[in-house]
C-alpha cells in the first residue's frame, strides 16, 4: 500500500464535507448520460461540484480500496480555480480550493 493512502483518505473525506457545508452536496445521481461524458471534468454535461461529488471522490475512493496506483499528478485546484473565477460564489469555494490544493500536494508528493 502506497504510504500516502491514509492522508489521501482523510483529505477526501474533508473535501465530501466541504462539499456538503457548502450545500453543494446532491442527495440525487446525475443521469447516467451525464455521468458518462469524456470531457475533462465532465465540462460539458457536470457542474465542477457534481464532478467532484460523482466522478472524484468515487474514483479515488475505488483507487484506495483497491490498492490501485495514485495518480502521477493532479491539477484539481486549477481546475477549481478556474471554474469558481468565472463564477460568483462570494468566497464560498475558498476552503474548498484549500482542501483542493492540499490533495494535489498529496498526490504529487514522494512516495
Amino acid at each position: 500500500m502506497d504510504q500516502r493512502f491514509p492522508k489521501i483518505a482523510e483529505q477526501l473525506l474533508l473535501i465530501e464535507r466541504e462539499l456538503r457545508v457548502q450545500g453543494w452536496w446532491d442527495e440525487v445521481s446525475p443521469s447516467a448520460q451525464a455521468l458518462s461524458s469524456v470531457e475533462p471534468f465532465s465540462v460539458d454535461t457536470l457542474d465542477f461540484e457534481q464532478w467532484l461529488q460523482w466522478i472524484f471522490l468515487p474514483r479515488m475512493k475505488l483507487i484506495l480500496e483497491q490498492d490501485l496506483p495514485l495518480p502521477n499528478a493532479s491539477g484539481i485546484q486549477e481546475m477549481a480555480e478556474m471554474v469558481f473565477a468565472a463564477r460568483d460564489v462570494q468566497g464560498r469555494d475558498r476552503q474548498l480550493q484549500v482542501l483542493l490544493k492540499e490533495f494535489d500536494q498529496l498526490i504529487s508528493a514522494s512516495r
